[in-house]
């Protein structure tokens, strides 16, 4: 058998290829927009890509189903539980519980495993050539290391009311389906540590199911109003381009079958309606940039930054370094940001600053004069300790609402390492605040010094 991990450390998701290596058949699950990855790891280890699968309809990416089935001709295997309203609306071969995918001496069954959403499924994979029984599973938003898929995804990012407490009904039952199995099962999950999809997912690639009956919070729960309970607390707040992409994951759309070259632009060039991203970093922003441009800096949240703050409607110009244009393409891609008109790579005319301030000047200017402390971090962060005077406001909601200040009061904005801070900033300075200052050391500064803070 055949087996690799593809892991993008930018949204934090993982797909799998697996393979028979007699009949050369494989399968890919939860693919990536950019699909060339896996036609590179194919032809490397002499494999045909025949099947392309999905555990559900994803919220956090746009998936490259569709663009791999269409460049291999690879039959698309997708879920058709969940009820009418969560079926894909394109062609495809339909799975329902206990259906099996064959792929030479290897066969996935497939488990209906609602929660995360209604059409939620599992793969549980036997390699015939060694065993019949099982070895994997491949869980996609259902059981995560250490952790276990919201349920609150549809009710917060597609406006589905009451989603949250049937997704947790439907979730506890699922889990028991997960404690029948064999503990030496290995758990492959759709999701590591840094993605929205749960709160506590662990770094580690993959479990197994006996580990995750010791250390995942979610599988000792034997009360459901308890679980539901621990479950729904303090999830992180919701990206707000999930409901784009479930839009698009579900419903016919344009397939983008190759990594697109956008063209390198002067300034001058720059379309009047086009919103400037400045992905370079946060202290060569503050240093200088082109007026009304947005700092989202090219690491591995861009994408997240990107889909929080963009609109998918307006025609955006990127300022990058010539040697990152490539990488902060695919990143985009990703969430089906291909909206991208050009490139800049040399900022020419006037060109404004962010003024960076310092702990001492912080806590002078809030105890001497008229000065708002803004902390852009999320209410979890907030509450478990922030500096004693700022004012919650998380930078996500920046994009379609603004902090009620006076437009011409001063404000210095912090968070935990300033990368939102200079987000924050940016897009103050866009909306007219003419008095913005960025406290870039931010938490991580302000504890540094020994600096009291604040819990609420």
């Amino acid at each position: 058998m055949f087996f690799e991990l593809i892991y993008d450390k930018t949204l934090a998701q993982a797909s799998y290829m697996i393979g028979c290596q007699v009949s050369k058949e494989a399968i890919v699950i939860d693919a990536k927009r950019d699909v060339d990855t896996y036609l590179e790891i194919a032809k490397a280890n002499n494999l045909h890509i025949t099947h392309v699968a999905e555990t559900h309809i994803h919220a956090d990416f746009l998936s490259g189903s569709r663009e791999l089935a269409a460049l291999t001709g690879a039959k698309l295997y997708l879920s058709d539980e969940g009820g009418e309203d969560w079926q894909y609306e394109f062609p495809h071969i339909g799975l329902k519980h206990g259906d099996k995918i064959k792929l030479g001496n290897l066969s996935l069954e497939v488990l209906h495993t609602p929660g995360h959403t209604p059409e939620s499924i599992s793969f549980l994979l036997t390699d015939h050539a060694a065993t019949d029984k099982p070895v994997m599973i491949f869980t996609g938003d259902f059981v995560f290391v250490g952790d276990v898929g919201r349920p609150d995804l549809l009710e917060e990012a597609a406006g589905v009311v009451g989603s949250k407490e049937k997704g947790a009904k439907q979730l506890f039952e699922s889990l028991k389906l997960f404690k029948a199995l064999p503990d030496y099962v290995q758990v492959w999950p759709g999701h590591g540590a840094g993605s929205a999809c749960g709160k506590a997912l662990g770094a580690v690639a993959s479990s197994t199911v006996g580990y995750e009956k010791i250390r995942n919070w979610a599988l000792k729960h034997e009360d459901f109003e308890a679980f539901k309970e621990e479950l729904l607390r303090d999830q992180p707040e919701v990206p707000t381009y999930f409901a784009m992409m479930k839009k698009l994951n579900k419903e016919e759309r344009h397939l983008l079958t190759e990594v697109p070259d956008h063209p390198v632009i002067a300034v001058s060039q720059i379309p009047a309606e086009a919103i400037v991203v400045d992905t370079r970093n946060k202290f060569e922003f503050a240093t200088g940039h082109l007026r009304h441009s947005i700092n989202i800096q090219n690491n591995n949240s861009l994408a997240n930054w990107a889909g929080w703050m963009l609109p998918y409607d307006k025609a955006l110009v990127l300022v990058v370094s010539p040697e990152n244009k490539k990488e902060v393409t695919r990143k985009l891609m990703r969430i089906g940001m291909d909206n991208i008109v050009g490139f800049v790579e040399k900022l020419e005319g006037d060109l404004v600053q962010i003024p960076i301030v310092e702990a001492e000047e912080v806590k002078s200017a809030l105890q001497e004069d008229s000065s708002v402390l803004l902390d852009v971090r999320s209410k979890v962060e907030f509450r478990n300790g922030h500096i004693p005077g700022a004012q919650h406001f998380f930078v996500g909601r920046l994009a379609k609402a603004l902090p009620d200040i006076s437009k011409h009061q001063p404000i210095m904005v912090q968070c935990q390492a300033g990368d939102r801070a200079t987000i924050a900033a940016s897009i103050l300075n866009r909306n007219g605040f003419t008095n913005v200052k960025s406290y870039i050391g931010s938490m991580q500064d302000w504890l540094a010094k020994g600096h009291d803070v604040v819990t609420a």
